[in-house]
């Protein structure tokens, strides 16, 4: 699995990072989210058991092997200037218009 990152995206990622260490966990989240389900980012102290990586250049990202089948192969995660969440896509489908980081290190 690859994300392919913008330049602009990949500096507010940075910024949710902060100075702590941490993993950007892709999500597909259906608990309480009343539809099939979202993708959401979760940034995690450590990977989980059955996390793997996810090729993303410089940034740590993981996924669940669990989650691997709700996405694509070849995804793209872009972000507007003025707007604060990310857009997750692929060729063939937009995932998520409104994509937020969650920070759920301790």
């Amino acid at each position: 699995m690859k994300i392919t990152i913008t330049t602009l995206a990949e500096q507010k990622l940075q910024d949710a990072l902060g100075d702590q260490p941490g993993y950007f966990r892709l999500t597909y989240d259906t608990e309480d989210c009343g539809c099939d389900g979202i993708s959401v980012l979760l940034i995690k102290s450590e990977p989980d058991n059955g996390d793997v990586k996810i090729d993303a250049g410089s940034l740590p990202f993981i996924i669940n092997t669990n989650h691997q089948i709700f996405y694509e192969e070849f995804l793209l995660l872009d972000v507007e200037p003025n707007f604060p969440s990310f857009k997750l896509s692929s060729d063939s489908t937009i995932y998520n218009t409104n994509l937020k980081t969650r920070d759920m290190r301790v």
